[in-house]
């Protein structure tokens, strides 16, 4: 499916291109290339059972591609012969690859003319693997961004063709920086598929030695250290937001946080995890190692979010009660 230009858009020659995605961060590029592009067939993970009844739902991109009239394919796997000979037929010049899920075999790397291009959510070698939005925001990184790299069998050690940086406001959830960076990902990969080849020549190796890897997110990992430093609570709490969020155990199980900010000043001689009383903007109010978190929003396992005072309301709370840890990684 090819679309028109846009008005005052430098003409480019169209590519065949497979595109390879799953999530909705890959929705815009797809919709970007294929502005001055052949999109030959659209790829992604297979449905997954989901919601109350288990019923198999597409992810995102199959989603877009069905109601857009893209050629759709789902396999399970990339690794037979018929999977592959069915990829082949496309006789594609590109395959662009988004947050596929799938890994690609070598036959399959090697099929493309071009080859295969992956746009990535960080700044290369920093933050290969599947979490980069998420481990910047928790590691403190400044900024981060967007890289359009060669695929090799290696996870994200292709050489970079081209990057493009995004700051990371001190607001900033792994939400906001997921929208921010899939605009950024459309508008590279757009401009780099239209400087095919001519910009494979240009294409630069990886240094492994700078490299970090962002491991896919665990729930214990999620779980508030009210020792810890309240910086780095905050950086928590934003890079798993909105998923799949933060949480403390509560006086009848887990209790998610929705919306949480660092108070101004000092909770002088409360121990961390303190409960501190209901604010003025009806937020609960927890001690920390060195400082004071402001709760606005959470949800108590199996129901909706709610305000603090409405938490309270069904679940009255002293003064200092003490919400538990299952395993602090911080000494008080």
């Amino acid at each position: 499916m090819t679309r028109p230009a846009a008005p005052g858009k430098r003409p480019v020659a169209a590519k065949r291109i497979v595109f390879m995605g799953s999530p909705d961060f890959a929705i815009p590029a797809l919709d970007a290339l294929a502005r001055d592009n052949e999109i030959v067939a659209v790829y992604t993970q297979p449905p997954r059972p989901a919601g109350r009844g288990m019923h198999e739902q597409h992810v995102p991109v199959a989603s877009h591609a069905m109601s857009n009239g893209f050629t759709l394919r789902h396999p399970a796997t990339l690794k037979t012969p018929e999977s592959q000979e069915e990829l082949a037929a496309f006789e594609a010049d590109l395959f662009v690859v988004v947050a596929y899920g799938l890994i690609l075999p070598a036959p399959v790397l090697a099929m493309p003319r071009f080859g295969c291009i992956n746009g990535h959510a960080s700044l290369l070698p920093r933050w290969r693997g599947a979490a980069p939005i998420q481990r910047a925001i928790a590691a403190g990184d400044s900024e981060t961004g967007i890289s359009a790299m060669l695929m090799e069998a290696g996870l994200d050690t292709g050489p970079v063709l081209a990057q493009r940086s995004c700051k990371i406001e001190n607001d900033d959830t792994a939400g906001s920086l997921h929208d921010k960076l899939a605009a950024l990902n459309a508008s590279l990969l757009a401009d780099v598929v239209a400087d095919v080849p001519g910009v494979l020549s240009s294409a630069k190796a990886q240094d492994d030695n700078l490299a970090i890897y962002a491991p896919k997110i665990s729930t214990a990992e999620c779980e508030i250290d009210w020792h810890a430093p309240l910086d780095q609570t905050d950086r928590q709490i934003r890079a798993f937001s909105p998923f799949p969020g933060t949480w403390f155990s509560g006086p009848k199980g887990r209790l998610k946080i929705h919306a949480a900010k660092p108070a101004n000043g000092q909770a002088a001689g409360a121990r961390p995890g303190s409960f501190l009383g209901l604010g003025e903007d009806d937020q609960l109010r927890v001690a920390t190692a060195d400082g004071v978190l402001d709760i606005h929003w959470l949800q108590p396992a199996g129901k909706k979010p709610m305000s603090g005072r409405d938490f309270l309301n069904g679940q009255p709370l002293p003064a200092g009660y003490s919400f538990a840890m299952t395993a602090p990684k911080h000494t008080p």
